[in-house]
C-alpha cells in the first residue's frame, strides 16, 4: 500500500450512509465514536495536545511505523477493506444511485435478496475472525491468539467498540435475532470445508489466517466461542434488539417492519463500516504508539 496512512484516513467521507447508520448506533456505545477523518485531529484526540511541534513529531513517527513492512499495520487495513469489498460491488453501486437526501432506498429494496441463514452466519463469523486477524497484525502477535483477542474486547473503545456494535447489530441481531450466537455456531459447525471455501468473504480473508482450511475453520469456531460471553453480554446489557436497530436506522432507510433480513442485506451492500472504522482504529493505534515513544 503506497499511500500514507494520513491520506488513507483523510480519504474517508465526512458524511455517507455508513457514517449515518453508525451514528444511529450511538445509543449502544454512547459518545465512543467520532467520525475523525483528519490525521492531525486524530493526533489531538489521542494525545490531548494541540501543540504544532508535538503534532508534527507524532505524525512523522506514526507514518514511519506505517511504512515499516515488518509491522502489520498495512495488512490490518487491507483486511478491513476486504471485509467490505467482498460485498457485491455492482449491487452497492446500484443502491448508491437510488439514495436520496434521506438515503431512502425503497425502489432498490425490491431487488435485494436476503442471505440464507447459513450464508449470513458464515459471513458473520468470517467478519469476526477478520477482527481477530487485524488485531493480531496490529499487535505483532500470532494470528491464532484467540485468548488474547477475546480478553482485549473488554478494553475496546472508540472506533473499535463502534465496529463491534455495528457487527452485532447489522450482521448478527438484525438478520438472525436474539439467538444469533447459537445460530452462527451451529451453522459454522455443520458447514463442510467446501461450503466454507465457497463463501466469497472467507476466500478473500483466508490468506491472512494461519494454517490450512481445516485449522481456519476451527479458528472461526474458537474465536466465537471464547468471545461469546462478552458479545452476548454486550447485546443484553446495552439493549441491542431488532426493534431498536430498526427504529434508529429507519431515519435513513425506509423499510417494512417484517423485512429485517432485507434491511440487513441492504446495509451490507451499501455500507463499509468495517473499512471506515478500521482505518480510524489503525490510525489511532499508530498515533498512540508514536506518542508513547516520544
Amino acid at each position: 500500500m503506497a499511500e500514507s496512512i494520513h491520506l488513507v484516513l483523510e480519504n474517508l467521507p465526512q458524511s455517507s450512509l455508513t457514517t449515518h447508520v453508525l451514528g444511529a448506533l450511538d445509543y449502544i456505545v454512547p459518545g465512543e465514536w467520532q467520525n475523525i477523518t483528519v490525521f492531525q485531529d486524530m493526533i489531538v484526540s489521542v494525545t490531548g495536545d494541540s501543540d504544532e511541534g508535538l503534532v508534527q513529531q507524532v505524525g512523522e513517527r506514526a507514518i514511519q511505523h506505517w511504512f515499516d513492512e515488518s509491522q502489520g499495520y498495512q495488512r490490518a487495513v487491507q483486511i478491513y477493506q476486504l471485509v467490505d469489498n467482498a460485498s457485491t460491488v455492482a449491487g452497492a453501486a446500484a443502491m448508491a444511485n437510488m439514495l436520496g437526501s434521506r438515503f431512502e432506498i425503497l425502489g432498490f429494496l425490491t431487488d435485494v435478496t436476503p442471505k440464507p441463514d447459513t450464508t449470513q452466519a458464515i459471513d458473520a463469523s468470517v467478519k469476526f475472525v477478520s477482527e481477530l486477524a487485524a488485531y493480531c497484525y496490529v499487535n505483532g502477535i500470532p494470528g491464532d491468539s484467540v485468548s488474547d483477542f477475546a480478553s482485549s474486547l473488554t478494553s475496546y473503545g472508540k472506533e473499535e467498540l463502534m465496529r463491534i456494535a455495528a457487527w452485532l447489530s447489522f450482521d448478527c441481531v438484525l438478520p438472525l435475532g436474539p439467538d444469533f450466537m447459537a445460530t452462527i455456531l451451529d451453522a459454522l459447525r455443520a458447514a463442510g470445508e467446501s461450503e466454507l471455501w465457497d463463501n466469497a468473504l472467507f476466500r478473500k480473508i483466508s490468506e491472512y489466517l494461519p494454517g490450512d482450511i481445516a485449522s481456519q475453520k476451527t479458528l472461526l469456531e474458537q474465536n466465537l466461542e471464547e468471545s461469546s460471553g462478552f458479545l452476548n453480554g454486550m447485546v443484553q446489557d446495552r439493549g441491542v434488539t431488532q426493534e431498536g436497530i430498526l427504529e434508529r436506522v429507519r431515519e435513513y432507510i425506509d423499510i417494512a417492519d417484517d423485512k429485517l433480513d432485507v434491511l440487513a442485506a441492504a446495509i451490507d451492500l451499501s455500507t463499509n463500516y468495517f473499512e471506515h472504522t478500521g482505518i480510524q482504529t489503525v490510525s489511532r493505534r499508530l498515533i498512540s504508539r508514536a506518542y508513547g515513544e516520544i
